[in-house]
């Protein structure tokens, strides 16, 4: 197996790329391929002793950040990194894409490039939650593609995230909720409403709405709602981790008692913060599009860059992205039976 990796992609290109990378190749055997700007990334691997018949670099003269128009920078800067690294996906070059980079921009590039599966309407970021206390992940689709969203794109996403849950992540059988702001039946909107009824109808293990309080407990494998529900959950969640760990810090730094305790339980601290650590997780997978496609955090350090493809590996082996054609049949005659 081939894997692309987008060396100019991200706030710590291409140092973190490279590195992570790297460190990614000490533990497969399968290839990768670092896109970029030759002179920068082979500058950054002559730092670091590997095998170099694994890793390996194509030139790409153009980068696109995270300030470009997504859609304009994908038609115009067709040697970019991106651009570049996910052709290769394409022509059959490479099995798998990773990249920091704009966001906007990878999903363009998909659906320019690569194209929707037969039957999909709309791709969609599944993004790992964890779930604390127990070392699991649920999985949030959708966590930022689509704003709107109709019942039919929802029921897309929930089947979409079981399979990815099965094949990648080992869950048999997983379970889904709809996000909503209650559990009954009759709440949230007419397309939540409607979205419910599909679900109910579909072969999913529904488990019926999850209210947000209960995400962080696991309460179901795969979560599911539209792109500005799910960014906003995967934001708010983020920024009250740090705020609680900047909190902790503070408290066990305000005096020498405090900073004997923390010493005391810097190995449970240490555990804490790992549970809400995102380069744990590794990157988020863009489905819907008919090729194995990655995204990573943009500030992603090498630690996530070396998980990311690591645990992007099984999503291009078990070819989720066939399972997802293979499914859709099904999901139209659900929505035809409306």
């Amino acid at each position: 197996m081939k894997i692309v990796v987008d060396g100019m992609g991200g706030d710590h290109a291409p140092l973190e790329l490279v590195k992570g990378a790297v460190e990614a190749s000490a533990l497969t055997e399968h290839q990768i391929i670092l896109v970029g700007d030759e002179s920068k990334i082979n500058s950054e691997l002559e730092k670091y002793k590997y095998n170099k018949e694994k890793i390996t670099v194509v030139h790409a003269s153009e980068v696109i950040s995270n300030e470009d128009a997504p859609v304009k920078a994908v038609r115009t800067k067709l040697d970019s990194s991106m651009v570049k690294g996910i052709n290769m996906v394409k022509n059959g070059e490479a099995d798998l894409f990773v990249s920091a980079g704009n966001t906007g921009a990878i999903m363009a590039a998909g659906l320019f490039i690569l194209g929707r599966i037969q039957g999909i309407d709309r791709p969609a970021i599944a993004s790992t939650y964890p779930i604390l206390g127990n070392g699991g992940v649920s999985l949030l689709v959708d966590s930022g593609a689509n704003s709107e969203c109709k019942p039919n794109n929802l029921l897309e996403f929930a089947t979409m995230g079981s399979i990815y849950m099965e094949k990648v992540l080992n869950i048999k059988e997983p379970t889904v909720g709809l996000v909503n702001i209650g559990t009954e039946e009759t709440k949230g909107t007419t397309v939540l409403k409607a979205t419910y009824e599909l679900l109910s109808k579909s072969k999913l293990r529904f488990v019926g709405n999850v209210e947000a309080r209960e995400i962080p407990k696991g309460a179901c494998d795969v979560l599911v709602c539209d792109g500005f529900v799910g960014n906003i959950i995967l934001k708010l969640t983020e920024g009250l981790a740090m705020s609680i760990l900047k909190l902790l810090k503070n408290k066990f730094t305000s005096g020498m008692i405090p900073k004997m305790g923390a010493l005391l339980l810097a190995g449970k601290l240490k555990e804490l913060k790992s549970e809400f650590d995102y380069s744990e997780y590794g990157g988020a997978p863009i489905l819907g599009v008919k090729g194995a496609l990655v995204k990573m955090h943009g500030s992603s350090n090498a630690t996530a860059v070396k998980n990311t493809i690591l645990k992007g590996i099984p999503y291009a082996e078990t070819n989720v992205v066939q399972m997802i054609q293979n499914s859709v049949l099904e999901l139209e005659e659900i929505i035809i039976s409306e």
